[in-house]
């Protein structure tokens, strides 16, 4: 599947108020926005479009009124930049972006703690089943 066309900040907004509803109407939507923008509704309903031609979106039809709903939660995309930051700037290793998250203090020594706490308790049971670390080289 090819890479998905990334939001802008409005259909990030957009998106936001979908995510929080769960579905949503172009008139949920709108309300949602309020106050921070004032579209037209015409505004609103051309950016789901996109949003679902751009396969963020799909949406059904109740009466005469199209319910949006996401095709994928928030954290799916939130992987997917990641990923893009890891692979374009730290030649693809996620210790690379680890460490310097916690150089610049994004990230707290407890924080990583919970993190490796949170994914030693994820591991199988059978640690013969863990997949073996590559060897750095020196």
């Amino acid at each position: 599947m090819p890479p998905k066309s990334s939001l802008s900040f409005l259909e990030e907004q957009i998106m936001n108020v979908i995510w929080l509803r769960g579905k949503a109407t172009a008139a949920d939507v709108q309300t949602g926005l309020l106050p921070q923008r004032n579209l037209s509704d015409s505004a609103i309903r051309t950016i789901l479009g996109r949003l679902e031609e751009k396969g963020y979106l799909d949406h059904e039809v109740d009466g005469r009124t199209f319910v949006y709903r996401s095709l994928e939660p928030p954290t799916s995309l939130a992987v997917r930049a990641v990923k893009q930051i890891v692979d374009r700037f730290c030649q693809g290793s996620v210790e690379s972006l680890l460490a310097g998250m916690v150089d610049s203090e994004i990230v707290d020594s407890a924080e990583l703690q919970r993190i490796v706490d949170r994914l030693a308790a994820q591991a199988p049971s059978n640690p013969n089943k863990l997949p073996k670390r590559k060897e750095r080289k020196k």
